[in-house]
């Protein structure tokens, strides 16, 4: 059995691994419902705990993550591939609860480094980016075809990228499309960055819109936020991992309202504060943005 601080070499590590497993406190016998399964990292941890597979549920939109997921489904688990959303509606709608439940928002590490998927201006691949490959809108639908003014609003609102800076690379895409590689945009969108870099590409907030847009994300959030507390048995932690602001606020709005609505209160914050990966999980660089937030339903 693997433990928590072991991982099969082609899987990611998963970010805030032990401080979810901390914060929610898994205990035997408890049903796990993960709406990010992903590579089963999180997943493997919690069900080491519950050592309860055959209630448990591990939900994914990703062909590939679902292939991972085989050796859950081996031990008793249900696997659906599926979006969260439609995950979570069909199993409020089916009267299901559970003990925990985990979502975490990130794009995965298997994801990021197949250069095919398109997510990353590190490995030159199509402009893609799609999290669900059957899908239709790709990142180079967008890049080739929004105007100078959307694309601006994109990188600002979604990318929280400076707005002069906005303007200079939709100008300079517009000017230089078509495009279809990630490594052509990203090279355009450094030609327009005044100064010298150095942690952080000038392309990753771009990049990070795009991704935003064509996952629909922060929309699939939105949906999503109401029905956790519904799947929940009293008593039941729910915990979200979020990557950048826009999440976070988000998801810090909802469980605060849940939780100050007196007495129509369901929720109690479990984590009054974030926890934050770059203090908590120094270790491993693809925790630097992430935050963890907990909830017990009452």
């Amino acid at each position: 059995m693997m433990s928590v601080k072991e991982h099969p070499p082609h899987l990611h590590v998963p970010v805030l691994l032990g401080a979810s497993v901390d914060a929610m406190q898994p205990k035997k016998g408890e049903n796990y419902l993960d709406l990010t399964a992903g590579y089963g990292g999180h997943a493997q941890a919690f069900l080491d705990k519950t050592e309860n597979f055959s209630d448990s549920i591990l939900v994914d939109r990703d062909v590939n993550a679902i292939t991972e997921l085989d050796e859950f489904k081996r031990k008793g688990s249900r696997v659906l591939h599926t979006d969260f959303v439609t995950a979570a509606k069909q199993l409020t709608e089916g009267n299901e609860h559970f003990d925990l439940v985990l979502v975490d928002l990130g794009v995965s590490s298997p994801q990021l480094d197949r250069a095919e998927r398109g997510f990353s201006f590190q490995n030159d691949g199509p402009l893609d980016m799609r999290m669900d490959t059957s899908q239709d809108v790709t990142a180079a639908m967008i890049v080739n075809r929004a105007s100078e003014a959307e694309l601006v609003r994109m990188f600002t609102e979604y990318g929280e990228e400076k707005l002069g800076f906005a303007r200079r690379i939709a100008k300079a895409i517009v000017r230089g499309r078509p495009f279809e590689t990630t490594k052509q945009l990203a090279d355009v969108i450094l030609s327009e960055h005044r100064g010298k870099w150095s942690r952080i590409h000038p392309a990753t907030r771009a990049f990070q819109a795009l991704r935003i847009v064509v996952n629909d994300e922060l929309g699939q959030i939105k949906e999503l936020l109401p029905y956790l507390p519904e799947l929940l048995n009293k008593g039941g932690r729910v915990g979200v991992i979020s990557f950048h602001s826009l999440e976070d606020r988000l998801v810090k709005r909802f469980l605060k309202e849940h939780a100050e609505a007196g007495y129509e209160a369901d929720l109690e914050l479990v984590t009054k504060k974030a926890i934050d990966g770059a203090t908590y999980d120094v270790h491993n660089p693809r925790s630097r943005s992430a935050k963890l937030r907990v909830a017990v339903k009452k």
